[in-house]
């Protein structure tokens, strides 16, 4: 999708041990790039890890704090973000209980993560209350701050959807004011004469041949003015399509741009499977792992011919090295000109160069941990701040009387 610069980002990670190169290629490098273009709201999703760790409280904690020094570590900057932790913000939980009030059961019941996790964790209690209202918590993460944009992998983009799905619930339910109409029509005026007849005719477009394009032409137009209030506003982005204001925003999914990677057995990098590379990891444990980790099968020996494309390393490269290596490994592996060991070694040097920075600025934060404790007060500030305002609007819309 098309990204404007300045939207609302939100994203999260559950804190349930140390981060390893999956969260760093797959996540945290988008993420570096998001903060410089958009005002971004990152959080350790601490409640999350309940529905699934409730019984390891401790190790909750610590790794919440482990989390955000290696955030810190691979350059998420506190003054182009807001990072905080989800439970500090107790208006994600109010939001929930609100939004529970209306959802169908059926929803929940049939979002295929829901089925999936049941399978894959049987060591694990997952049939509580917590477990099913998951996708709802995360959609209120999401609503809370009116984000626009979502950074997931494929896996999640169906949260988001769902998120979706219970703002447009929402938004019908309790976004026809009285007189709506009439108070869009004079807020059209304010656009000034030229754009106000443009707004209506994008509209007219949009309701009466579905055009898309002009739809997205018109939100465009009224997200630019500056001289309108925030009111005014929701109610002009909501009549575009021919409902009512604007309470809660549809949030669209932005795809990270690096799959899942695949661990040292080949299967995906995840800490459950024992099969990852920590960002902190030693230089000698990483070279230990990377040595022995798995490649293509069919090379069982030095001068059997390779496919990259078979191979879990060759992930990382795509990821880590440059073209030039890239190429010398493509045409090295697939004509045996090369050996596997000869194509860790390549990667392991680019490797270590990346995660020594990280692991001396983390070694850092954790000498200063007055420093990480400003960090998340100031964080959680700017998130609360925000949120109060958004869900002092959400109790009126529903009739629930201010404090």
């Amino acid at each position: 999708m098309t990204e404007t610069p300045g939207q609302r980002v939100l994203s999260g990670m559950r804190p349930t041990g140390p981060l390893h190169l999956g969260h760093y290629y797959g996540v945290l490098k988008n993420w570096l790039e998001l903060q410089e273009r958009h005002e971004c709201f990152f959080f350790v999703a601490d409640w999350h890890a309940l529905t699934t760790e409730y019984e390891n409280p401790v190790e909750l904690a610590e790794h919440a704090r482990g989390i955000v020094v290696d955030w810190l570590a691979v350059g998420l900057n506190p003054s182009a973000c807001r990072i905080f932790l989800q439970s500090w913000v107790p208006e994600h939980a109010e939001l929930q209980l609100l939004l529970a009030m209306i959802t169908p059961l059926g929803w929940l019941e049939r979002v295929p993560s829901y089925k999936d996790q049941q399978r894959q964790l049987v060591n694990r209690d997952l049939l509580t209350y917590g477990f099913l209202g998951y996708p709802l918590l995360q959609a209120a993460d999401i609503l809370i701050y009116k984000a626009a944009l979502v950074p997931v992998g494929e896996d999640q983009a169906a949260h988001v959807e769902l998120a979706r799905e219970f703002a447009r619930r929402f938004n019908h339910l309790y976004g026809r004011e009285a007189g709506f109409v009439e108070k869009t029509l004079a807020a059209a005026e304010k656009l000034g004469k030229r754009n106000q007849g443009l707004y209506l005719e994008l509209r007219r477009r949009f309701q009466e041949k579905g055009d898309t394009e002009a739809l997205e032409r018109a939100r465009e137009l009224v997200r630019r003015r500056q001289n309108i209030t925030i009111g005014n506003r929701e109610r002009l982005l909501g009549y575009l399509e021919g409902g009512g204001r604007t309470i809660l925003v549809e949030p669209r999914a932005l795809l990270n741009k690096t799959a899942r990677l695949p661990g040292l057995d080949g299967r995906k990098m995840s800490k459950s499977l024992n099969n990852t590379i920590s960002l902190r990891e030693e230089p000698g444990e990483v070279r230990r792992k990377l040595l022995t980790m798995a490649t293509d099968p069919a090379r069982v020996h030095r001068s059997d011919p390779g496919d990259p494309d078979k191979c879990p390393v060759w992930p990382l490269h795509q990821v880590c090295s440059d073209e030039e290596t890239r190429a010398w490994v493509r045409e090295g592996c697939r004509s045996a000109a090369i050996g596997c060991v000869d194509c860790k070694k390549k990667l392991l040097t680019t490797l270590q160069s990346e995660l020594k920075p990280i692991r001396e600025r983390a070694l850092q934060y954790d000498k200063e941990p007055e420093m990480v404790d400003r960090v998340l007060r100031e964080g959680t500030a700017a998130a609360r701040e925000a949120a109060r305002k958004n869900i002092q609007e959400v109790r009126a819309a529903m009739g629930l009387r201010r404090r």
